[in-house]
């Protein structure tokens, strides 16, 4: 998947200042409907994320459920009970915030997404200030990419201009996504290294090789 970052990031993003104020925080996350926010320091440099999951532990233990029957497990929670008196953003927030570069891999997005398990990053610049944000659903439209799209590029980009191959020796089919490679014997090398380049392509769900034998002669 070719697709930067900058190519399907929001830039206009609502963020905090360290010093909101838990019911500032409390009032956004609910008025914009979104599940967190990036927090700035004076420089607006990304310096943390709060969310709802770190707005939970007040209420939990004002609510004196903290101790019931282990709902609050000593090693999971220990981190997020910390925060329950904590009053700002910086009180509050996870530390230190993952983020990606508008220039990274939407790729490298979804990895850090899978791997932190997230829903949002924060989109920074080299200067560690905040440029944008991407979402699960940004990363997911590079699979909405028309198929007939998909197929001439990887005809005319990776058959005929990076490989120098005769198309009609490996035809293409696209469906939803999804890429048959169909070669024959003597392409089929050939047609196994295209598939490697065709899966790097932008919005390519996955690819299918096919070989095809072509009739002896004489025979019907």
């Amino acid at each position: 998947m070719s697709a930067r970052v900058a190519d399907v990031m929001t830039r206009e993003v609502a963020a905090v200042r360290a010093d909101a104020s838990f019911k500032e925080i409390a009032a956004m996350l609910r008025g914009l409907r979104i599940s967190a926010f990036p927090v700035l320091d004076g420089d607006d440099k990304v310096i943390g994320v709060v969310s709802e999951t770190d707005l939970l532990p007040k209420e939990a233990l004002e609510a004196g459920h903290e101790g019931h029957g282990g709902w609050w497990p000593a090693r999971r929670h220990r981190a997020e009970l910390a925060k329950a008196p904590g009053v700002t953003a910086a009180d509050l927030m996870s530390r230190p915030a993952v983020t990606v570069g508008p220039y990274d891999l939407v790729s490298h997005a979804a990895h850090l997404m899978y791997d932190h398990r997230i829903t949002r990053l924060p989109v920074v610049d080299a200067g560690g200030r905040l440029v944008g944000i991407i979402s699960r659903s940004d990363v997911l439209s590079v699979f909405s990419r028309p198929d007939e799209e998909i197929r001439r590029e990887i005809t005319d980009k990776i058959i005929v201009r990076e490989f120098r191959a005769d198309p009609a020796l490996v035809t293409v089919s696209v469906t939803g996504g999804v890429v048959t490679l169909n070669s024959t014997p003597e392409t089929a090398i050939t047609g196994h290294k295209i598939a490697g380049e065709v899966r790097h392509v932008e919005g390519v769900v996955a690819v299918r090789e096919r070989m095809s034998h072509p009739r002896a002669p004489g025979r019907q």
